[in-house]
């Protein structure tokens, strides 16, 4: 069984040197190609090798440790060529010192260095999910640009981000490392954050090579579990796990990163289809694919590889240019070429495409690129990027709930109880995947609500429970805490370590000891307001659902603290949406906004309807959808202007009038939903195709024009073509939660 399986997977993956090269391949350089020429077997498979940085360790562990060495091997390995690239090192002179030797070999070939750099470097900015509740390309282009001055500074190259895998399960740990639910909404932000890191020129000092991963499908990994298996349609992987990676390369991204998955039976990085027929051939992709972290190896524990050399084979043979950490490349490349198993062919395109990208680089030119101790002095947390960040915090949080206007408080006047674990906490303050950030550099929710109150003394901060678990006498000395108030601060929800890779949740609640702490400050019965911490969309209940105001506010890096106070005091107008759905219950998940009807779908009027779609004790909704949020202002909206007929791929010109008919200047997120009427295929009931923001004073009012691109509308027919089909759809215009106008057009 295991040969028979093991020649499909070679007929699969074996074939002509020819065959290999992909459709539009970039043409490498003469001095690629000499360089090429003169290479060994094991200086090729030195090069398509990458190991975590132990010569500038930053002593955060994120993976198992594989095949530890020290700095003083490293360093010998480099001289002797046997590595291409380090990642997860951090500051100038370990580069320096790791270069140094690089530029020792016998081919003086530089090294790249790399980084999960994914929401900053040694100042951290919001994880990338609440980055985007902002709906603001703009402004992720410019913190990925902030984020890359600074990373390049410490002596990096590369960043393994943005990830741009669409997430719609919220037990899925990862959804913190994205862009959310929405197609639209990551496709957007890929491609901003491509550009942010990259800049204008990949040679410049500055230039942070950008990663989008994990190509492909890696969101909806079965029952939100980390690493697990992966099946789709052909059309849903087309319509909404791929576009985000297309808008990526079409920016420029010089690299990817293949998934850890099983994507329909084959792992991604055994599966040739996905990495060279699609990534290479459909796609045109002629940048470096590089492999998870110790994936190769692990086909091995998939059961497609034999062992450690079949597992080389495959990944090599599927179009996986650069070996992470295993060292299965560089062990087992010589022999299995010698051997006839693997084509020199193969090898040569990887090493190509490796050697191009360090040519685009500049690191031919210049070894030393980005390895300059004045620019790390100057650069790393400046003041310029501790600004942006705090605007990226600021515009992140999202008011999901702010009954009697209970919000903005005053700065005086008022006693606050700030209650909850995450209070005085810095500890939990970065979140996940913080890399090189210190977390002692972070600025509490406690310190920042000092800093603008007119009389600091009036606010009193009680724990009242750690993040799990009771703590002695916590709740009772909340509650007097509570009592002694006019309003409550409930600092509540998840740890860092909750969140990102391997934090898979089956329940996504809040803790049962915070819960508990918040049903008994709520029984107090003063006003509450909860300050919610988490890296997904959780499912709320009790005393956290139904408190009067609701904040939902991630994790907000260093400038946590003063962010939640600009906005609790109405120093700066809430703007931020949600990317992600909340839903009533976990057991909804997966959920999006935009899924698809079902043959008895149940009426919004009555959602528990008898015999239509719903679950038994909860209906086909979410307790705060995709794209929920409010500011301390109100819009209306009038006067819909749209065509009655336009041509299939022309674009379609909607515009609506927008008035602020609230008391103070606010910031509108318009937002344009479509829905097919009639299809081949069945289609989501509502989707975002646009939006936009405007500002207005008080009273003022604007025509805000949002455009339809004809492509927008277009479906995966049954033939696997991508087409747009004539007929009637509807569309909505919205400015918030309660604000809504709609109407309809039809493509001929």
């Amino acid at each position: 069984m295991l040969t028979s399986r093991r020649r499909l997977l070679s007929g699969v993956l074996l074939g002509s040197t020819a065959a290999l090269l992909p459709i539009g391949a970039r043409a490498a350089s003469v001095r690629v190609e000499t360089l090429l020429s003169q290479m060994t077997l094991p200086e090729k498979a030195g090069q398509l090798s990458c190991f975590n940085d132990e010569i500038r360790p930053v002593g955060a562990v994120f993976n198992p440790v594989i095949d530890p060495r020290g700095g003083d091997a490293m360093l010998a390995d480099i001289r002797a060529g046997r590595i291409g690239m380090l990642f997860n090192g951090y500051g100038v002179a370990g580069a320096r010192r790791a270069q140094e030797a690089a530029l020792t070999s016998r081919l003086r070939i530089p090294l790249a260095f790399a980084a999960d750099v994914l929401h900053g470097c040694r100042t951290i900015f919001p994880i990338p999910l609440a980055e985007a509740a902002a709906f603001d390309p703009d402004l992720s282009r410019r913190a990925a640009r902030a984020v890359a001055v600074e990373t390049t500074a410490g002596g990096i190259h590369w960043t393994f981000a943005p990830m741009v895998d669409v997430a719609r399960d919220q037990r899925w740990g990862r959804v913190a490392e994205g862009a959310g639910e929405d197609v639209l909404l990551n496709q957007l932000l890929a491609a901003a954050r491509v550009e942010g890191f990259q800049g204008p020129d990949l040679t410049r000092a500055d230039a942070l090579l950008a990663t989008p991963k994990h190509f492909v499908g890696y969101g909806a990994v079965r029952g939100g579990m980390e690493y697990a298996a992966v099946d789709m349609s052909g059309a849903e992987l087309r319509e909404t796990f791929l576009p985000p990676f297309t808008a990526a390369f079409a920016a420029g991204a010089g690299a990817t990163m293949a998934s850890f998955t099983d994507f329909g039976g084959v792992p991604v990085s055994a599966n040739r289809p996905l990495l060279t027929d699609m990534l290479r051939g459909e796609l045109r992709f002629d940048g470096v694919c590089v492999s998870d972290y110790d994936a190769d190896r692990e086909l091995i524990a998939h059961g497609v590889a034999a062992d450690e050399a079949d597992a080389a084979r495959l990944a090599i043979l599927a179009g996986i240019d650069m070996s992470m950490q295993s060292g299965l490349f560089v062990r087992h490349l010589p022999a299995l070429v010698a051997e006839g198993r693997v084509p020199l062919g193969a090898v040569d395109q990887a090493v190509r495409r490796v050697l191009t990208l360090k040519e685009r680089l500049g690191l031919f030119d210049d070894p030393f690129r980005s390895i300059d101790r004045r620019a790390e002095r100057r650069e790393t947390g400046s003041v310029a990027i501790k600004q942006v960040a705090r605007e990226v915090a600021t515009r992140s949080i999202v008011l999901l709930r702010n009954d009697g206007g209970l919000l903005p408080l005053p700065r005086a006047g008022k006693r606050i109880a700030l209650i909850g674990p995450f209070g005085a906490d810095r500890a939990n303050l970065n979140g996940p995947w913080s890399f090189a950030g210190d977390a002692g550099d972070g600025i509490d929710i406690a310190t920042g609500l000092r800093a603008i109150l007119d009389d600091p003394a009036l606010l009193v901060v009680e724990a009242g429970s750690a993040i799990g678990e009771s703590l002695p006498g916590g709740i009772e000395r909340a509650l007097v805490a509570a009592r002694g108030a006019d309003i409550v601060l409930l600092a509540i929800g998840e740890g860092a370590d909750m969140s990102g890779e391997g934090n898979s949740r089956t329940d996504i609640i809040v803790p049962a000891a915070q819960q508990a702490l918040a049903e008994a400050v709520a029984a107090v019965g003063k006003p509450i307001v909860v300050l919610l911490r988490h890296g997904r969309a959780l499912a709320l209940t009790g005393a956290v659902r139904d408190a009067p105001a609701l904040l939902a506010t991630w994790f907000l890096g260093e400038q946590t603290g003063p962010a939640i106070a600009d906005i609790l005091f109405g120093k700066v107008e809430p703007t931020g949406r949600l990317p992600v759905s909340f839903p009533i219950a976990s057991g909804q998940q997966p959920w999006s906004y935009d899924r698809r009807s079902t043959g008895r779908p149940a009426p919004d009027s009555d959602p528990m309807t008898p015999g239509r779609s719903h679950w038994r004790d909860a209906p086909d909704q979410a307790l705060y959808p995709f794209g929920s949020g409010m500011g301390y202002t109100r819009f209306a909206l009038s006067a819909l202007r749209l065509p009655g007929t336009v041509a299939a791929g022309a674009a379609v010109p909607i515009s609506v009038l927008v008035r602020n008919i609230g008391t103070r200047t606010g910031s509108a997120l318009i937002r344009l939903d479509v829905h097919d009427r009639v299809a081949s295929r069945t289609r989501p009931i509502r989707q975002m195709k646009a939006f936009a923001r405007v500002t207005l004073a008080a009273g003022a009012e604007a025509r805000v024009a949002l455009t339809i691109v004809g492509d927008a509308l277009a479906l995966i027919a049954s033939d696997g073509t991508r087409q747009i089909e004539p007929g009637r759809f509807d569309c909505w215009i919205s400015a918030g939660d309660e604000t809504e106008i709609g109407g309809s057009f039809e493509v001929r």
